[in-house]
């Protein structure tokens, strides 16, 4: 067995991404014999490369798929793309526009060439760079939501639901973005805060000389006013109720009517009902029966208005008519303003709310159904705070606007019967998965497709079971054997856009779930907390990451910062840290392998001849119960920092360091019996760490001499060490060993210098276990001799160590600065006197004394004696110090 002085990441992540490929590792078919552990990747826009937030998110579920085939389970990953609808249109329309060109000039279909072609040219960019973190995805399953099988089920679940009248056409209020040239559902609009202005205006009462003043923020949409409203409640107002009013620059009257729903805070207590422009106003207006009046094109431009505002944008119509109101004595004040602005998710441009006619799909059963499939917890979500924003969505959910008025994506399955010229007949349109050749209705044979096509989200919500191929046969073996998946992880961004969807397609083509839990990870942002943007410039991109520090360091700091549910704070000192743990995995590693040189067949029943021994097994067997039920419970975090902890803390710097004894004995079998436990704990950690560091973990298990892969090893079974109080006698042991470093290292003791340490011993049944292993303070503390007694006198000039069980006096005769001691004890006084207070809480405290155990409460009264026979021993040296 060799290993190289220095770990070479790149070396060792070529060969490993390149093997499990290629050996089809992570390959997955239907296996009666095991249970699966489905997961089916959120699948990347074809637009993108690995940006953090994909690295976090692939981490995460890679961990767990690792992790569940090392338990024996049948795990499948599935990989893919999204056609990314606006995004993707807009990046290739970008690129035209550089060559002069614009859709319209290559028309419809040879569009879509253009966009067919980049997507085989860039479209898979990212499952490459999967690949090279070492993602655990069945490549042979490559799916695209664009591809023909997707395609079909697009299609199959367009045509059901349209066949149930779920799915209809008409003219509503939607979310349309003039840049985009498309309506949007309302998840697709982001809302940014802007200081803008509240403008009040007159509007004069009919035959009066009486007005009533409204304030709005949106001046230029008042040539769609149908109606003033106020609050019926309001004692402003009820006089005038019923009251006809002149719309000023119209000159068209309108009616004062009451509606609930206005806030009599707001402004002046009196709205402006504009139904063409506002989601409020046209609820009000439906309740009311008022008229609709379009003002604002598609273009963003006015229309229906008079003569001098006829094709003016927004803006333009805006300062126009704030201008003529003042000039006319309609505009009272001014005033300034903040409040949330609706923009595009996908191009940040203002949304103007218009009427437009679109497809619409009913979503209220699938919305109650979603909701009782959580409280029933047939789906649970992790953490379980984001249970409630989801019900509370799906409670309010309006029915989804569902086309789009573009030309790359799934262009929608409906067909018109046409006449001769092409005009559209009074038929009922037909969905169908092909043209139909003839018209039930007119026995008309001509027919056109509808031009839109459906929003991106559409096929999204489909992907756990079009994956599986529930669209050729819905009792197929793999649908019936992966589905429902075990679990959905992703970012709470999208809990609204995708993960809410595909529960309610779930439940309504196949009657279950899409997911048993679903995993809520933050957001990836920079040392300060701040979002990581291009504009702010504090992006770190993953790539270059991997390329200075390694794969294995991005994966665990990402890993051992990704709190579930919670943002997380990373920087280049993350991943610098992580690179230096992968660096003493391999150090450590390569130092135990390079003593096994000599020794063949290592012990299988482990021998605990020492403290040591027992100890860290003892820790070993703890440790992983606790990493086993943070990767179940999708801990990713504390799974990460047990490891760590264990591993460099306890492992290398304690149980190597203390083996190192018995490693240079010439007694071949000492020599094996600790080099035996000391492999038997490195094989562990390798395997419970492997899901976060496959790369580093699965080269030394090779070189370890192991058959099988890590990847496709079982977990091995922890030897529990019965004498669990070894834990308890090693801490007091490291307190002193601790103690005696600390001082050495305050007063500058050269580490070749040996020095005499007196036991004044306060508690003889911690001197037993001391004297038992004395050879450990002698080894790791460089103290030459160990002298225990009762009421040993403080000699001159020696620094003293108080721990629970020791008062314990180094003479340092030549070697002691006294005001450094002086120091030194001072900042223990002050920890001291912190523990008392700590312990004094918690003791006072009387929940905990009521639900604690007897043996628990009585451990905590111990550690508060010992802490105030701590405190009263380091007062008395204070003193001798004068």
């Amino acid at each position: 067995m060799e290993m190289e002085k220095v770990y070479s990441f790149k070396k060792v992540e070529g060969k490993w991404s390149e093997y499990w490929v290629k050996n089809k590792i992570f390959s997955a078919k239907v296996d009666k014999n095991k249970k699966p552990f489905t997961i089916v990747i959120p699948p990347a826009n074809i637009t993108g490369s690995l940006h953090m937030g994909h690295a976090l998110n692939t981490t995460l579920q890679d961990i767990i798929i690792r992790f569940k085939k090392l338990q024996g389970y049948n795990p499948l990953w599935v990989p893919g793309t999204d056609h990314g609808g606006i995004a993707t249109q807009t990046v290739v329309e970008k690129l035209l526009k550089k060559e002069g060109i614009n859709k319209y000039d290559l028309g419809r279909e040879k569009f879509l060439e253009k966009m067919w072609q980049w997507r085989n040219e860039t479209g898979d960019t990212i499952l490459s760079q999967l690949k090279m973190m070492g993602c655990g995805l069945d490549w042979n399953r490559v799916a695209f939501t664009m591809d023909e099988s997707r395609s079909k089920a697009v299609k199959k679940a367009f045509i059901e639901l349209f066949n149930k009248g779920l799915i209809y056409r008409g003219k509503r209020l939607v979310n349309w973005c003039t840049r985009c040239g498309t309506a949007l559902s309302d998840i697709e609009v982001e809302y940014d805060d802007e200081k803008s202005s509240l403008w009040h205006i007159k509007y004069p009462l009919k035959d009066s000389n009486d007005y009533i003043v409204i304030a709005t923020t949106r001046p230029e949409t008042m040539f769609g006013d149908t109606a003033v409203a106020v609050n019926p409640s309001d004692d402003r107002y009820k006089k005038l109720l019923g009251k006809t009013v002149i719309l000023p620059l119209v000159n068209r009257e309108i009616k004062i009517i009451s509606d609930y729903s206005i806030d009599k805070s707001f402004g002046t207590g009196a709205l402006k009902v504009t139904p063409s422009c506002d989601a409020v106003d046209n609820e009000i207006a439906r309740r009311n029966n008022l008229e609709v009046i379009d003002v604002i094109d598609i273009n963003g431009n006015l229309i229906n208005v008079p003569e001098g505002y006829k094709n003016l944008s927004v803006k333009e119509a805006r300062e126009k008519v704030v201008k003529e109101l003042e000039e006319n004595g309609y505009l009272v004040k001014v005033e300034d303003y903040s409040h949330k602005v609706g923009k595009c998710y996908r191009c940040s441009t203002t949304i103007e709310p218009l009427m437009s006619e679109q497809w619409f799909l009913n979503v209220s059963e699938m919305s109650k159904k979603a909701i009782e499939a959580v409280n029933e917890e047939k789906t649970v979500f992790h953490p379980e705070s984001w249970k409630r924003p989801y019900t509370l969505w799906l409670e309010n959910l309006r029915d989804w606007c569902i086309s789009r008025q573009l030309w790359w994506g799934h262009r929608i399955p409906v067909y018109y019967c046409v006449d001769e010229k092409g005009n559209k007949t009074n038929c009922k349109p037909i969905a169908s998965f092909e043209k139909p050749t003839h018209c039930n209705c007119c026995n008309g044979t001509n027919f056109v497709q509808d031009e839109d096509v459906l929003d991106t989200w559409f096929s999204s919500a489909l992907w756990p079971m079009s994956v599986f191929g529930w669209q050729d046969d819905q009792n197929n073996e793999e649908l019936k054997y992966f589905y429902p998946t075990s679990v959905l992880s992703t970012g709470h961004e999208i809990i609204y856009l995708w993960v809410a969807r595909m529960v309610q397609f779930g439940l309504e083509f196949m009657k279950d779930v899409p997911y048993k839990d679903v995993f809520i990870h933050g957001i990836v942002r920079d040392k300060h907390g701040k979002k990581m943007s291009k504009s702010l410039g504090n992006v770190v991109d993953p790539r270059e990451i991997m390329s200075k520090y390694g794969t294995d360091a991005l994966r665990f700091a990402l890993a051992s910062a990704a709190a579930s549910g919670r943002d997380m704070q990373i920087s280049e000192e993350s991943f610098l840290s992580a690179r230096n743990f992968a660096n003493k995995i391999w150090n450590a590693s390569r130092f135990i392998i390079m003593n096994l040189e000599g020794i063949e067949n290592l012990e299988k029943d482990l021998r605990t001849v020492e403290l040591s021994d027992k100890w860290i097994l003892a820790e070993l067997y703890e440790m992983s119960l606790k990493v086993k039920k943070a990767y179940e419970s999708y801990n990713i975090d504390t799974a990460s920092r047990e490891l760590y902890d264990f591993f460099w803390t306890k492992y290398c710097d304690w149980y190597i360091e203390l083996s190192k004894i018995r490693m240079t004995s010439e007694n071949i079998q000492v020599r094996k019996q600790v080099l035996s436990i000391l492999v038997y704990v490195l094989k562990n950690v390798l395997q419970l760490l492997s899901p976060v560091m496959p790369f580093i973990t699965s080269e030394i298990w090779q070189i370890l001499g192991e058959q099988k892969i890590i990847a496709e090893s079982e977990l091995l079974n922890e030897q529990k060490e019965n004498d669990n109080s070894s834990i308890d006698k090693m801490k007091s042991l490291q307190e002193i060993i601790i103690s005696l470093r600390t001082i050495r290292s305050e007063m500058n003791i050269s580490p070749a210098c040996q020095i005499e340490a007196l036991f004044n011993v306060l508690d003889e049944n911690k001197e037993k276990v001391v004297k038992e292993n004395e050879s450990y303070i002698k080894h790791l503390a460089k103290i030459s001799s160990i002298t225990f007694a009762k009421n040993i006198a403080r000699p001159k000039n020696s620094a003293i160590a108080i721990t629970n069980g020791f008062e314990i006096f180094l003479p340092l005769e030549g070697l002691i600065d006294i005001e450094k001691e002086r120091q030194r004890l001072s900042k223990e006084l002050a920890l001291a006197k912190q523990e008392i207070e700590r312990v004094n809480i918690k003791l006072q405290n009387d929940n905990f004394i009521k639900r604690a155990p007897s043996s628990e409460v009585e451990k905590i009264k111990s550690k508060l004696n010992e802490a105030n026979v701590k405190l009263e021993k380091i007062n008395e040296n204070l003193k001798s110090l004068g």
